[in-house]
């Protein structure tokens, strides 16, 4: 160790440096919350300072956090969560019945009948049979295994825990993981953590970021050549695209072996376009798929018409795994003791919410379909604004809550990029933020063909605020053209 000196003092130096750390840890990304958003916190702070700006504040469309974008929480959510959190609470007469019923039933559950404790590694059981009722129902009475249910601290959690699992090997046999291009960078960052290797299948942006089977194939039979390909991983609706990944139940059938997030469910929004899970789409294919292929899917209370990010409420069903295999899972998961309570309580009540002769179920349904009839209407508003202007081109939003619109760049433009050390759309979404306000994410960040460019936008502002985010876009748009014409 070397010794240093301060004040005349000896000193050795760091144990941990940038030369000894992990270093997985540097190859990690992660642009949703990267430089650009960095930026954006420290503009806001000289705002606060009182340093003029062409703007008044940042509105940062960088992320799906629906609460802090201004969305209301669903009533019956926090009030059977208030219950669990001050039990003292259920003497109270403005609670209404089915609420305190819920409450209780969790608290029932838990230890000490309080949500302060722990729960068993793999969730609170009667949430996990809440949730096992949701997916057969979801699904057309398909069967779910409780059992095969792990609660989780959102989405994310459960998918790196799945990818610990899957990741072995060196050399040509280091495991590889398909992913879509464009993808969430959850993804690429925690297969540059674990030191897997990635694969990448591009979707068909003119086809609405649809899934190829041919581009599948070809990605699948590059990889064999340098790594061993073993799981391939699809969003459904997609993140950051917006759009429903796979075309058709046909097309889904040639394709399941695999993780499948499904946070998005409930956001679909365009005429004629349904959720279909891929369970449902395996068990409908038969036994002889049915009864082996191996997948994982998840699902989180950070989404659809909820928008609970900060509960960290979610799970993951898992099929066909080898027993020996789900023990070593359950003992990975119970290092980490157990998901926030909370959040378990939370997901229950989204997977087994007020029923039709239940007093919250008018309200419930009513606040339930505002929310996502506005996101659909958001959707509608943001291809139809983009569209019309030179240069962006926007695919319609079929789901999720996110635009993934491609934008022209000049030479011009691309070559003062290079010269300010940055990519081309990195470039774009900073000046955009400096001269407009707005916090976008580069598409660089997610993945993109070679010599296109893109942006990632969410669109859940109100929508008055997001007509003007719109249509600051366009403006600024059509000036930087201009600037770099």
């Amino acid at each position: 160790m070397s010794q240093q000196t301060v004040n005349g003092v000896p000193s050795r130096g760091k144990v941990l440096t940038l030369d000894n750390m992990n270093p997985n840890v540097k190859r990690v990304e992660y642009a949703v919350r990267g430089p650009i958003v960095q930026r954006a916190v420290q503009i806001e702070k000289e705002l606060k300072e009182g340093v003029k700006k062409p703007f008044s504040e940042v509105i940062k469309a960088n992320i799906g956090d629906a609460h802090a974008m201004g969305q209301k929480p669903i009533t019956f959510l926090r009030q059977v969560l208030a219950l669990c959190s001050y039990p003292e609470l259920l003497e109270d007469n403005k609670f209404p019945e089915d609420a305190k019923k819920r409450a209780k039933r969790i608290l029932q559950a838990c230890g000490g009948h309080s949500i302060g404790a722990y729960s068993a590694s793999q969730g609170i059981e009667c949430v996990r049979q809440d949730v096992a009722r949701y997916i057969e129902k979801r699904d057309g009475g398909i069967s779910s295994n409780p059992d095969n249910i792990y609660l989780s601290t959102g989405a994310s959690d459960a998918i790196v825990t799945m990818l610990k699992l899957l990741v072995c090997g060196e050399g040509r046999d280091r495991t590889g993981v398909m992913i879509s291009i464009p993808q969430y960078p959850l993804y690429s960052a925690a297969l540059a953590d674990l030191g897997a290797v990635q694969v990448s299948y591009y979707l068909d942006e003119d086809k609405c970021w649809s899934l190829d089977v041919a581009e599948l194939r070809r990605s699948l039979n590059a990889a064999r050549q340098h790594c061993n390909p073993r799981v391939l991983c699809i969003i459904n609706p997609g993140n950051p695209t917006g759009t429903s990944v796979v075309a058709s139940v046909c097309e889904m059938k040639q394709f399941c072996h695999f993780l499948s997030p499904c946070v998005y469910q409930d956001n679909v929004y365009a005429e004629g376009c349904k959720f279909h899970s891929f369970k449902k789409v395996l068990f409908e294919m038969g036994p002889e798929y049915s009864s082996t292929v191996e997948m994982a899917s998840f699902h989180s209370t950070s989404k659809c018409y909820m928008g609970e990010c900060g509960f960290r409420g979610g799970y993951m069903e898992i099929i066909n795994m080898d027993p020996e295999v789900k023990a070593q899972l359950t003992k990975l998961v119970s290092v980490r003791l157990c998901p926030p309570v909370p959040g378990q309580a939370l997901l229950d009540l989204v997977v087994n919410p007020p029923q039709p002769d239940e007093p919250s179920y008018t309200t419930f349904m009513k606040e339930r379909t505002v929310v996502l009839a506005d996101l659909a209407e958001k959707a509608r508003l943001t291809e139809q604004i983009f569209n019309k202007v030179p240069g962006i081109t926007c695919n319609p939003v079929q789901g999720a809550m996110y635009t993934f619109p491609r934008i022209t760049l000049s030479q011009k433009a691309i070559d003062k990029a290079k010269e300010e050390g940055q990519v081309p759309d990195m470039f774009y979404c900073m000046k955009l933020l400096e001269e407009e306000g707005i916090c976008l994410v580069p598409g660089s960040g997610f993945g993109q063909r070679e010599g296109t460019f893109h942006f990632r936008m969410t669109i859940l502002p109100p929508t008055e605020k997001l007509k003007v985010v719109l249509h600051k876009i366009s403006e600024f748009h059509l000036r930087f053209t201009q600037e770099f014409s």
